[in-house]
């Protein structure tokens, strides 16, 4: 354990122990919903009435200090130069979503957080954070994904945005359960396999933290509604907990199906310009590459469009297109996103009015999420012009495919 700032917070790197202790001291589980009222007052009541020694909160550090109104600066370069364009998109979306149904419910999200918080400043009482790092969380939940899951798990999100093309949020359920259990349990529907995983890991992760602070005496956890069977399953079971360090391996990027294809895309459409060079003329060259690049350049500038982004965004989105779409190595959204970026510069304070964004419209207006908009809808286009773009070259050049694959074949020999 580590104490800082007068918050305990429950190391990430545990190792796998056997615990055979007495039941006593006991760990009391609080489940409740991030957006309820009762949840407020149900927290406020069990730590007057158990007096704990120690209020484990289901907050990673970095969640800790949002709630608390201290995030760190996060500048647009960083998210586009990492490669975690949908990871922050995902992550903004969850944070709008539970903020506009607190608004719709009168509650603050996380106030039930704030409240236990509060109770144990006030009573001089150890907090611990024992969730794991959401950052790591939403890592592996993506990096498990193809890139088919995403775009149904970005569409997904969507819809129980705008209210459109598929369930909108049970308020109803909104009282059992915490609003990201349930995001994840609507999103099983795309990706089963992955959502139920990370539930699972973040209950085994909760629960190996509160079984370290048992030593510490009587435990009261407050965490989401949608964990406490799961945590109590591993509390009684502490057998099965699997490796915590497993639980915070970052996933290595991986060459997926969808990356195999879209390089095999690349690869047929430069076979086809070699192949149209050097049998057929140069005007049909020509309407190759015009169509090529009107395909991709339209497509990619439509979606720093559909962003809202600079006039100059979209031009950059479709003047840069038709090249980045034949090396895999680039992406049209890099440059329209940095074009966004210098035009509507992001103020230090755009990650922290993202997390507290009440309606659509601070979002759009938000300049590091339109920035981060733009270059991932310019990628869209840029995705889908590829692929148009390439049949249609195909159909312009009249080239057998075949003679295309034996091009393809004896480049790499």
């Amino acid at each position: 354990m580590k104490l800082m700032n007068d918050v305990i917070q429950t190391s990430y790197h545990t190792t796998y122990s056997d615990y055979t202790s007495e039941p006593e001291p006991e760990i009391v589980l609080i489940g409740t919903a991030h957006v309820s009222h009762k949840s407020v007052e149900e927290v406020k009541e069990v730590i007057s009435r158990e007096h704990p020694d120690v209020i484990a909160i289901e907050l990673c550090p970095g969640r800790y200090a949002a709630l608390k109104g201290k995030t760190n600066d996060v500048s647009a370069k960083d998210i586009l130069s990492s490669g975690n364009i949908t990871l922050f998109l995902v992550h903004s979306l969850l944070a709008y979503t539970q903020n506009k149904i607190g608004s719709e419910m009168d509650v603050k999200p996380g106030s039930e957080m704030i409240a236990a918080i509060d109770a144990a400043e006030e009573l001089g009482i150890e907090i611990a954070l024992v969730d794991r790092d959401i950052q790591v969380t939403l890592q592996r939940f993506i990096g498990r994904m193809g890139f088919v899951e995403k775009m149904k798990m970005l569409g997904a999100l969507a819809g129980m945005l705008f209210g459109f093309g598929g369930k909108e949020i049970d308020m109803e359920r909104i009282t059992e359960e915490d609003i990201v259990t349930q995001l994840i349990a609507e999103l099983k529907e795309f990706s089963p396999t992955t959502a139920s995983v990370l539930i699972e890991e973040r209950d085994a992760f909760i629960a190996k933290n509160l079984l370290d602070l048992k030593e510490k005496g009587k435990v009261v956890a407050i965490v989401g509604a949608g964990h406490r069977h799961g945590i109590t399953e591993y509390l009684e079971h502490p057998e099965k907990l699997p490796d915590i360090n497993k639980l915070l391996e970052i996933p290595k990027k991986r060459f997926s199906a969808g990356k195999i294809i879209g390089v095999a895309l690349i690869l047929m459409v430069l076979a086809t310009f070699t192949v149209i060079i050097t049998t057929v003329s140069l005007d049909i060259l020509l309407v190759a590459f015009g169509w090529w690049f009107i395909i991709n350049g339209t497509l990619s500038g439509l979606g720093a469009l559909v962003a809202r982004g600079h006039p100059y965004s979209v031009l950059t989105a479709f003047g840069v297109a038709w090249l980045t779409s034949l090396n895999p190595m680039m992406a049209a959204g890099w440059f329209a996103g940095a074009v966004e970026a210098k035009m509507r510069k992001p103020s230090p304070h755009d990650i922290h009015d993202i997390a507290n964004a009440e309606s659509l419209h601070e979002m759009m207006n938000n300049n590091l999420f339109r920035v981060i908009l733009v270059a991932a809808l310019t990628n869209l286009g840029s995705i889908i012009g590829t692929f148009i773009g390439a049949y249609v070259v195909l159909q312009v050049s009249g080239i057998d495919i075949e003679t295309i694959r034996a091009g393809v074949m004896s480049v790499f020999g």
